[in-house]
């Protein structure tokens, strides 16, 4: 069953338009030569830019629908799924678990066998990505604030902070300065005695 997702490409310009982007790439280079008339041309253009941008987006979500219907209704569809199955992975379609186990299940159809090999592919290439884009993330903000105390330092080579010229630097306590030593009591003396007169 053909679907209306097959000759979709790249952004399609008239003659007109990709006159008025040759001038925007001129007045890209030379800014001062642009008229009244330029920037009105260039404006329109990235308007239709813009409009073809979520054209596409749009397109894009009705295939990735239309692919769950089908998925959903083979092994009757199975001609519209494949077909749409090319569509989507050429728009960028990052083929799931579903994706496998339906083209698994229709490995008699050359067809259905080569886009399962290539699906493997791409999977465990998504796999990768999504490994290495964990080992990416930022440090949590737990470790963050620990190496932001002193002492915290994130690395080995990194040195611990001078003291600012014209700063003298805090001496040191000795021990004895931190634990002085206790002093005996001292024994009370005994009062002098008086003699009697005889």
């Amino acid at each position: 069953m053909p679907t209306p997702y097959g000759n979709r490409g790249g952004l399609a310009f008239g003659a007109e338009e990709l006159r008025v982007l040759r001038r925007a790439l001129a007045l890209a280079l030379h800014p001062s030569s642009a008229s009244d008339t330029d920037v009105r041309d260039c404006l329109r253009v990235a308007e239709s830019v813009d409009e073809a941008v979520r054209e596409s987006a749009r397109m894009r979500a009705f295939l990735f629908a239309d692919l769950d219907r089908y998925r959903a209704a083979l092994p009757g569809t199975v001609t519209g799924y494949l077909s749409l199955l090319q569509d989507a992975l050429a728009a960028g379609h990052q083929p799931g678990v579903d994706d496998l186990a339906a083209l698994r299940a229709l490995r008699g159809n050359p067809t259905a066998a080569a886009l399962l090999e290539r699906c493997r592919v791409l999977a465990e290439q998504g796999v990768r990505e999504r490994l290495e884009a964990r080992h990416r993330r930022r440090v949590p903000a737990s470790r963050s604030h620990l190496l932001a105390l002193p002492g915290g330092l994130a690395g080995s080579d990194q040195q611990p902070a001078r003291p600012r010229p014209g700063t003298p630097p805090k001496p040191v306590p000795t021990p004895a300065e931190v634990f002085p030593p206790k002093r005996r009591p001292v024994q009370p003396t005994a009062p002098p005695q008086q003699w009697a007169a005889g």
